[in-house]
């Protein structure tokens, strides 16, 4: 079948350019006086039988300039191509239904089938992509959770070291390292962004000193779990490896 007007598919539906219509028809007023007054007088409705767009083109003088088109149903155009009562009509609604026969033919209505079969699928495995890259976004949250689901309140260096299980990160070398990276000072108390920032608590203890008989204060630094979190982070970012197993 030759195309005498072209149709587009949109939301799996035929729309016919109202510009092209009007073309076809050989409608000697203007476009737009013609599509108002066949829009008014056949009661069309807007977003039911017709969308309006609108396009651009450049004119013979090399200026952009923009325009209304309506894209119509069949349904709509072949109205329209009926009540304009001409031989340009009878053959645009011939054509039309022509098109609504093939569209509606049970090997094209299994065509669109698989086409939105497809879709589906594209946007399953899309969603999949989404999510799998939300684990892998999420895995050293979990793997954090995972080891210490079962530790307390807070953690002692030495305690961080081993659930972390990071190769050649014992509880010396933990301390050394948040000390390089502005964690943890010279006295291995923290800094007091991260105590703010819940990562750590400094445990004050007063203890007797038998040779002297004095009471002394110690400071001890214990770290909370979201500490534990940003710790293994800190590690993996500076290269730092699992131990396997």
């Amino acid at each position: 079948m030759n195309e005498l007007i072209k149709i587009e598919i949109k939301n799996n539906q035929q729309l016919v350019s109202g510009r092209e219509l009007h073309k076809f028809l050989e409608v000697g007023t203007r476009y737009n006086d013609w599509i108002n007054r066949i829009i008014e007088k056949y009661n069309f409705i807007e977003n039911k039988d017709f969308i309006t767009i609108t396009q651009k083109r450049v004119t013979a003088q090399g200026n952009e300039t923009e325009f209304d088109d309506h894209l119509m149903t069949i349904a709509m155009a072949k109205e329209i191509a009926m009540v304009s009562n001409t031989e340009k009509g009878k053959e645009a609604r011939i054509y039309f239904i022509k098109c609504e026969e093939a569209w509606n033919s049970p090997e094209m209505i299994l065509a669109r089938a698989n086409q939105i079969q497809s879709r589906m699928i594209e946007n399953y495995a899309d969603k999949i992509r989404i999510l799998e890259n939300k684990i892998e976004e999420n895995k050293p949250k979990v793997e954090f959770y995972n080891d210490v689901i079962d530790s307390k309140n807070t953690c002692d260096m030495q305690t961080v070291a081993k659930i972390l299980n990071f190769k050649g990160v014992g509880r010396n070398n933990l301390f050394e390292i948040l000390r390089e990276n502005k964690i943890l000072q010279s006295n291995n108390q923290p800094y007091q962004k991260y105590v703010d920032n819940g990562w750590f608590r400094v445990i004050e203890t007063k203890f007797n000193d038998y040779k002297t008989s004095e009471i002394k204060i110690s400071f001890k630094t214990v770290v909370f779990q979201k500490g534990i979190e940003k710790i293994s982070i800190l590690l993996k970012d500076l290269g730092y490896t699992k131990v396997a197993g």
